[in-house]
């Protein structure tokens, strides 16, 4: 009895393995076979971060907050400015122009986080209050600064862009030294409520 019971099981296994097999389901499908997706909603902002370096306390909207043992907080760090930490509260505006009137703020921080490259760690929010939008938009990621265009995570939202998810493709579109630079956003909403 035992060894009837034995091939039972094991063919009760393999007749569930060659089903499975024949539907050709799996977990996850093939990378081949995944649908394009095609953004619900997409619109291009840029910020404009002028850095505190002692004599602009007027126009600086960013500042550095931590700094590494021996740096001050008025002068970014080293060559790739590894373990200093800036916070902002940048404006956001529709076109490259700095003067152009704000649609909102960005405001969140960014941590030099690589000794050998330069590079950053980015996690803010962008609050817009203006005609066309109104809510928050929330990024986060890795960003490798000396590429041209780089990805970093739409992890969320509010207002008119209640838990949305999506991508920012960031890119520097202009900047004057260690103390200003302006990012171009491309954001690409993928969830939209």
């Amino acid at each position: 009895m035992g060894g009837e019971k034995a091939f039972s099981f094991i063919f009760l296994l393999f007749v569930c393995f060659f089903l499975a097999n024949l539907s050709g389901s799996s977990a996850r499908p093939p990378r081949h076979k995944l649908k394009q997706h095609i953004p619900c909603k997409q619109l291009v902002l840029y910020f404009h971060d002028v850095v505190y370096n002692g004599h602009n306390k007027d126009n600086a909207t960013a500042s550095i907050v931590a700094a590494p043992q021996g740096s001050d907080l008025v002068k970014l760090a080293g060559e790739n400015h590894f373990g200093n930490v800036v916070v902002f509260d940048d404006p956001i505006t529709l076109d490259n122009n700095f003067h152009s009137p704000p649609v909102g703020r960005a405001q969140g921080l960014y941590v030099y986080d690589k000794r050998d490259t330069f590079h950053s760690w980015l996690s803010f929010s962008f609050t817009l209050n203006s005609t066309m939008h109104q809510g928050t938009l929330i990024f986060m990621g890795a960003d490798p600064i000396l590429i041209k265009n780089r990805d970093i995570t739409v992890v969320g939202g509010t207002g008119d862009f209640f838990m949305a998810r999506g991508i920012a493709t960031i890119a520097t579109d202009a900047y004057e030294g260690e103390v200003y630079f302006r990012l171009k956003v491309d954001i690409k909403l993928y969830e939209c409520w």
